[in-house]
């Protein structure tokens, strides 16, 4: 089976996260590290700053009697607080146990008795009422400090209090003990636990992913190395930083130096980023697909002569793109449209993200290849990785300068990818778990003797190591025809055709052919509905409506075009909602829940076939 790897500079890791933090105070002081917004104004941090505060939230929990790989839990949405927090755990020796801030209290109280989390950074009064209304059942919680939320009165022996007061008592314990910091983040070693990230779960209580120092400023080295990113860059970060994709975020800032502008509110990202201006940002599919959506609905409402310049730019843009791509030249009559389009549509667009992106980085689902090209034609390239949280969320990625459209990349140097019995894909390295919290039976059938990651997903490696992804195996069914269909496949295809689908899930395992739920974005059906003369109806009586059912009718049907007949959607129904993270039917990191949303519409579903 083919293999793909690179050891050339492991052995030259930072000792762990907390060093190379404290590193990166020491070289960097001056420049800029974080900006977040506070209320209508941006407040920009340097490095010397944030260490400086830091130093302080790690004393404070030393004072509290953290010991070395004692769990320490974030209850929070994605802001700058969130980030300090996690750093100081880190140079406290202590490991962050991760939760979403949508996490029901149930499992939060689940995830934080099963790490036996002994403080909790709870983000405001909403997460500290799910612990307030579990604590008889968290023994181990002896302190909860909160970012925004009421704390139970003025003294450090409270159990909650604030984030001021936990850097107080840090102020205290450094005056007794100033080299505190220094001493105990050499004392970590490089296989001590950092984190516990808790995937989410589709079936059953959610699994603790144990990962190590080790893996972290692997992940952040291993992207400094192919000078992907550095000094000079400003990300914009929004992803949810209790999911490893952020995290890998962090772990590259450290590495490389850049600034962040930390804002995690999704529904601002692209005001913000014509506010921030950023170099790069890391995104889910489906905030580009999002974006593609929303561009387009908006040249349509345009119509006449913008509308046909728009998509005449993009032909052009597709056609060159694919040229150079392919090696070949660009002819000069081609080259001469494309100059005058990128002027005229292609700088527009990007103007929208800011007018600065070098590059995003798509990861945590597949992204559809013609999305990531029709974004590649107006100069806004999308550079697509691949990983898992049980192997810190990096595995591949593709690079500026060798961007293979419709494959993740090849493997961080230092680490393995192999195609395993079956197509399955096979990880190995610096930056894999050292196994499930607690859960010994699940971590043998996940890590093989000899220390490759079974990750699940079918995938192919070409000549160069380049890794594309054909599926989930789990994901795969059989019709009673005896095919198969791998739906997230079918489900891409619909997204790159219709501009104002929000999902599209494929259903018909072991049926005799395959049906379809939809669900329409409600943004872009908001101009769709004033120019079809429904403006000011709800959501639900636009998406129910006849007119949207033949809209949605005319492009399942262009589907069924582009499918083998075996595939084809024979039957469809549009959801009179849009699925979410709090209701369950969405991971935090935008993945649909197919096994929770095929129950909540089994109904439906069956009624298909009946």
């Amino acid at each position: 089976m083919p293999v793909n790897h690179d050891t050339t500079f492991v052995d030259n890791l930072p000792q762990n996260v907390a060093v190379q933090f404290l590193d990166r105070v020491a070289a960097s002081p001056g420049s800029e590290a974080f900006r977040y917004p506070r209320g209508e104004d941006w407040e920009s941090v340097t490095w010397e700053q944030a260490g400086v505060l830091v130093r302080r939230l790690a004393a404070g929990l030393l004072s509290l009697g953290i010991e070395p790989e004692q769990r320490i839990g974030i209850v929070s949405g994605t802001r700058y607080e969130w980030i300090l927090a996690d750093l100081a755990v880190m140079c406290a020796a202590g490991a962050t146990t991760t939760v979403y801030p949508t996490t029901n209290a149930e499992d939060t109280a689940y995830i934080l008795g099963d790490s036996e989390s002994r403080v909790v950074f709870a983000e405001d009064d909403e997460q500290l009422a799910k612990l307030r209304e579990h604590k008889s059942e968290l023994p181990h919680l002896t302190k909860i400090v909160t970012f925004d939320g009421a704390a139970d009165g003025a003294g450090p022996g409270d159990w909650v209090i604030t984030m001021d007061t936990l850097a107080e008592l840090g102020d205290a314990y450094l005056a007794e003990h100033p080299d505190v910091i220094e001493t105990t983040a050499k004392s970590i070693a490089p296989t001590q636990l950092a984190t516990l990230i808790y995937t989410s779960g589709t079936t059953g209580r959610p699994k603790g992913v144990r990962l190590k120092h080790e893996s972290w400023v692997y992940e952040g080295s291993a992207i400094k190395v192919q000078h992907i990113l550095d000094e000079s860059d400003l990300q914009f970060l929004w992803l949810p930083m209790s999911h490893s994709f952020g995290k890998v975020l962090l772990s590259a800032q450290l590495a490389c130096g850049f600034a962040s502008a930390i804002d995690g509110r999704v529904e601002k990202i692209v005001e913000n980023c014509g506010i921030v201006k950023p170099t790069f940002m890391g995104a889910a599919p489906r905030i580009f697909e999002k974006a593609y959506g929303r561009i387009q609905t908006m040249q349509a409402a345009e119509g006449g002569a913008k509308e046909k310049i728009f998509h005449k730019a993009f032909e052009v843009g597709l056609k060159a793109d694919r040229l150079k791509r392919e090696g070949k030249s660009v002819p000069l009559p081609l080259k001469l449209q494309h100059g005058l389009f990128d002027k005229l549509v292609f700088s527009k667009v990007r103007e929208r993200f800011g007018g600065r992106v070098r590059f995003f980085i798509s990861g945590s689902a597949a992204l559809n290849q013609e999305i990531a090209e029709w974004f590649n034609a107006a100069g806004i390239v999308i550079l697509e990785g691949y990983g898992m949280t049980e192997n810190s969320a990096g595995a591949t990625v593709n690079h500026p300068e060798e961007n293979r459209i419709g494959t993740v990349g090849r493997a961080l140097p230092g680490s393995e990818v192999k195609i395993g019995e079956g197509d399955e894909v096979l990880l190995r390295g610096p930056h894999v778990m050292d196994g499930y919290h607690n859960l010994p039976e699940e971590t043998a059938k996940t890590l093989t003797d000899d220390g490759w990651l079974r990750t699940g997903d079918k995938g192919s490696l070409d000549a160069d190591g380049f890794l594309t992804i054909t599926g989930r195996i789990k994901d795969l069914f059989k019709t009673s025809g005896g095919k198969y269909i791998a739906p997230s496949a079918i489900e891409s295809k619909f997204k790159a055709i219709c501009p104002y689908v929000s999902q599209f899930m494929v259903f018909g395992n072991d049926r005799n052919y395959v049906v379809a739920l939809v669900t329409l974005d409600p943004d872009a059906m908001e101009g769709w509905a004033a120019e079809n003369g429904m403006a000011g109806k709800s959501y639900s009586e636009i998406v129910t409506s006849d007119k949207a059912h033949e809209m949605v009718a005319g492009y399942v049907e262009e589907l069924n075009g582009r499918l083998n007949r075996w595939e084809t959607i024979k039957k469809w129904e549009i959801l009179d909602h849009d699925l979410t993270i709090e209701s369950g039917e969405l991971t935090p990191s935008m993945k649909v829940k197919r096994n929770v949303v095929e129950d909540n519409n089994k109904e439906r579903i069956a009624s298909f076939y009946s």
